[in-house]
Formats: structure tokens, sequence, C-alpha cells
């Protein structure tokens, strides 16, 4: 016990010292006007440096990270068909594709998967 505690408490400690020995080193020198500037070419910007953002676009990125991340909960499925009960296995699988297609249906009820208005 005594090795496990002074072992996370080393490791903390180097963790520790090279976070802040990176964060001291990447810190910028010299700041000036034209390098906080949006362009770097050395003209002055005409308009604002941003650009409206698409809620569109937004809303379908959200909605593939969401479905990409329920995929990839599904995964496991496969791998667990040799040790389980084929009954539970398929009813957890049926029901997870199940809670996937109902919200892929509201969504696409809702009107956030349409590209054109």
């Amino acid at each position: 016990m005594i090795i496990l505690t002074s072992a996370v408490s080393i490791i903390l400690i180097i963790s520790t010292l090279v976070m802040g020995i990176a964060s001291l080193l990447s810190k910028k020198t010299m700041s000036d006007r034209e390098k906080n500037s949006p362009f770097e070419c050395g003209f002055d910007p005409k308009g604002s440096a941003r650009l409206p953002f698409s809620l569109r676009f937004f809303l379908i990125a959200v909605i593939f990270l969401i479905f990409d991340v329920e995929i990839t909960l599904l995964l496991p499925l496969a791998s667990i068909i040799e040790i389980t009960n084929i009954q539970s296995w398929m009813t957890a699988g049926l029901v997870f594709l199940l809670i996937l297609l109902l919200g892929l249906y509201h969504e696409w009820n809702q009107g956030a998967l349409d590209w054109a208005e």
C-alpha cells in the first residue's frame, strides 16, 4: 500500500512538473498589433473576421456526432454474443436500435435533417 501511494504521488509530481514546463515554454514572447490582427498579411481588415455561422450545419454536425457515438456503443454487442444469453443479447440490441430509430424519426419530424429551406 505504501508503494502504491508513493508511486501515485511521484507520478502526480512528475506530470505537474511536465505540464508546468510545457506551459512556460509554449507562451508567446512577443505580441504586437500586426500579429494579433485577424489577417497576418499586413493589411487592415475591411470587415469582421467572424462570418455568420450556419445553425443548420451545426445541428447536422451534432446529430452526426450523437449517432456516431451511438454506433460505437453498438460495436461491443457483436463481441459479447458468445458469452451472453441470445435472448437478452437480442433484447438489448433491439431496444438500443429502437431508441436510435425513434431519435432519428424525431429529428426528421422536427426538420433538423432538411438541408434546404
